[in-house]
């Protein structure tokens, strides 16, 4: 199996791919985050990265059997201005069309944030699919919804996991605690560690980084192996960059075990 990957952050897709077992034979990958490149070149050495979505064809490829992609959200996201495709990043979307168009794959996988129905629909028009939605927490610690749109046959929702913020806490946090503090913002009302984490977003130095009470009182943030164990990727995946782009790409990754869901129908 080919792949190209649209907007390829960290790589979960082919995390979620190898720990399927389906064989691939080569994965192509489009980002242009440095850092993000340097941790998939770490973990996935035979990635052939061609940079920049706008500026590749159907020409640079063979024939690609599965089309992946997450468009950048900050136009639909309800936590942003709702510029739609006037931002120029949301924009990219169209890239994707583009290149589902160019390159007819047997199938296809976009991930997006909740939205307006109106940008979701135009997005339907566009791939003829209409999304499913579904909630990581139904297979992680974290409330993460999103909207998948793909040609993938059967897709369900997962069987919930019954994961909880314990489960994915480290050894100092073993008390009964309070995921409260938000990117500094209190919440009314306060989340047991037997709960669910609220989502791990885009974030500059972890500014939107979920926290944790301990003992005493003590605050702090979730770590960035902890914020590994809210996506479902292995601990000690993101290592070799700073906690800063770490929680970066974990704020902009897909939960691995969620893509895994919707993958494996390939093999049925």
């Amino acid at each position: 199996m080919n792949v190209l990957s649209l907007f390829d952050g960290m790589s979960c897709g082919q995390i979620a791919l190898k720990e399927l077992g389906i064989k691939v034979d080569k994965y192509y990958a489009s980002e242009i985050d440095k850092y993000a490149i340097q941790i998939a070149q770490k973990n996935f050495p035979d990635t052939i990265h061609v940079g920049d979505v706008t500026k590749v064809s159907a020409a640079d490829f063979p024939k690609i059997d599965l089309l992946l992609g997450g468009s950048p959200c900050q136009g639909f996201s309800f936590a942003g201005k709702q510029l739609n495709f006037s931002d120029s990043r949301s924009a990219l979307f169209f890239e994707f069309v583009r290149l589902l168009k160019e390159l007819k794959p047997k199938y296809f996988l976009l991930e997006n944030v909740r939205m307006k129905q109106e940008y979701q629909d135009i997005i339907t028009e566009h791939l003829n699919v209409k999304p499913i939605k579904i909630n990581s927490a139904l297979v992680s610690a974290q409330n993460r919804v999103r909207l998948y749109w793909t040609n993938i046959l059967n897709i369900t929702q997962p069987k919930d996991k019954g994961m909880v913020l314990k489960n994915v806490l480290d050894e100092d946090a073993t008390e009964p605690m309070l995921s409260n503090i938000y990117g500094g913002f209190k919440e009314k009302e306060p989340r047991t560690h037997y709960g669910k984490s609220v989502t791990i977003r885009t974030a500059s130095g972890g500014g939107h980084i979920p926290s944790v009470t301990l003992k005493k009182g003590k605050i702090r943030k979730l770590t960035p192996t902890e914020c590994e164990r809210l996506q479902t990727v292995s601990v000690g995946y993101t290592e070799g960059a700073s906690n800063t782009q770490r929680y970066k790409m974990l704020g902009n990754g897909w939960t691995v075990e969620v893509i895994k869901h919707i993958l494996n129908n390939m093999k049925k």
